[in-house]
C-alpha cells in the first residue's frame, strides 16, 4: 500500500494546533460535531456504550452525551494531552482501532478518517469493534474542500515555475465513501455532503485559520522548500481576482461527507430478492404497459 500521508507530520501539526487553539478557528469540528449529534438523536435507540474516535478537543463527545442517547462514552485519541477530564480515555494511533470485537454499541469519527492512509482497513476494524446493529457515524472533508485554494496554488506555481506540486491533500468523493462502507461489510449504508461556504478577507486569513485547525499539507509528496513571499502574494492576487465577492472578502468551500452504516444483524431490513416484485411498475405508476418495439 503507497502511503499518502506523513503521519508523523498529522501528530505533530494536530499537537501545535490544540496547543494554540482559538475558539473561532474551530468553526469546522463545531459544524460537523453538531449535525453529528443531530443524526444521533433522531435514531430511535438507547446505546449502552460508545466510543468517540479521535475526536481531537472532545467536543464531539460532549455535544452527543448531551442527546442522551449514550450511557457510556469513552474517548480514543492519539495522546493524553486530548484527554477529557471525567471521560475514559484510550490511547491509539490515528489508524488503529483500539477496540475488541464486537465490543461497543456507536463509535462515532469527526474529521479525522480522510487522514488515514488506509481508510478501507480503519472502516473494516470499525465494523469488526461494533456489536451487531451497532452503529457507526462520521463526517469526513470531501472532495469540494478547499476547491478555491488548490485551483489557485496550481495556477500561481504553474506561472511562476511552469510545474505544480501536490499543496493541498485530495480528498474523498461521496459516492466512493459510501462504497467504502459497504466493501467493509457495513449494512443500510448511507453518504451525503453538506457544503459550507466560509468567507475571509484575504488567502492570508484562510491560511491562517488552516494552520490553527492542523489542516495545511500533510501529504509525504509536499514539496521541501517553502514557498517564498512572492508566491503568496500572487496567489492572493488570484484568489482575489476567481474567487471574490463583490466587497472584497474571498470565499473557502469545506465540504463534508456525513455517513452512517450498522454493523449486520438478522433484524435488520433485507432487500428483496429480484424478480419477488407483487406489484407491477405500470400499475404504482398507474400508466399503460406497452411492449417494446424491436
Amino acid at each position: 500500500m503507497d502511503k499518502i500521508f506523513d503521519q508523523t507530520l498529522i501528530e505533530a501539526k494536530r499537537r501545535r494546533a490544540f496547543a494554540t487553539a482559538s475558539p473561532k478557528a474551530d468553526f469546522l469540528l463545531e459544524i460537523a460535531a453538531r449535525d453529528l449529534a443531530e443524526r444521533l438523536a433522531v435514531v430511535e435507540r438507547q446505546f449502552e456504550t460508545a466510543v468517540e474516535l479521535h475526536g481531537y478537543s472532545g467536543l464531539t463527545a460532549r455535544y452527543m452525551l448531551e442527546t442522551g442517547k449514550i450511557n457510556h462514552l469513552t474517548r480514543v485519541e492519539t495522546e493524553t494531552a486530548f484527554a477529557t477530564a471525567g471521560l475514559d480515555f484510550v490511547q491509539s494511533p490515528l489508524e488503529i482501532v483500539p477496540l475488541e470485537p464486537a465490543s461497543t454499541n456507536l463509535i462515532v469519527s469527526p474529521l479525522s478518517l480522510h487522514l488515514t492512509n488506509d481508510t478501507p482497513g480503519v472502516f473494516i476494524q470499525i465494523r469488526r469493534a461494533l456489536k451487531p446493529d451497532g452503529l457507526f457515524l462520521a463526517a469526513i472533508p470531501g472532495s469540494g474542500t478547499l476547491s478555491e485554494l488548490r485551483d489557485v496554488l496550481l495556477q500561481t506555481e504553474s506561472e511562476l515555475s511552469g510545474g505544480a506540486s501536490p499543496r493541498v491533500i485530495p480528498f474523498a468523493d461521496v459516492r466512493d465513501t459510501g462504497a467504502l462502507l459497504q466493501r467493509a461489510g457495513f449494512a443500510l449504508p448511507v453518504a451525503d455532503t453538506e457544503n459550507y461556504t466560509v468567507r475571509y478577507d484575504s488567502i492570508f486569513a484562510l491560511m491562517r485559520d488552516l494552520r490553527i485547525m492542523g489542516m495545511t499539507n500533510p501529504l509525504i509528496n509536499r514539496p521541501r522548500t517553502p514557498a517564498n513571499r512572492a508566491f503568496f502574494l500572487r496567489a492572493a492576487e488570484i484568489y482575489a481576482e476567481r474567487f471574490s465577492d463583490p466587497d472584497g472578502r474571498i470565499r473557502a468551500t469545506f465540504s463534508v461527507i456525513y455517513i452512517s452504516g450498522w454493523a449486520p444483524h438478522e433484524s435488520q431490513q433485507k432487500p428483496l430478492a429480484p424478480g419477488s416484485a407483487k406489484t407491477r411498475l405500470s400499475d404504482a405508476l398507474g400508466v399503460s404497459e406497452r411492449p417494446l418495439k424491436n
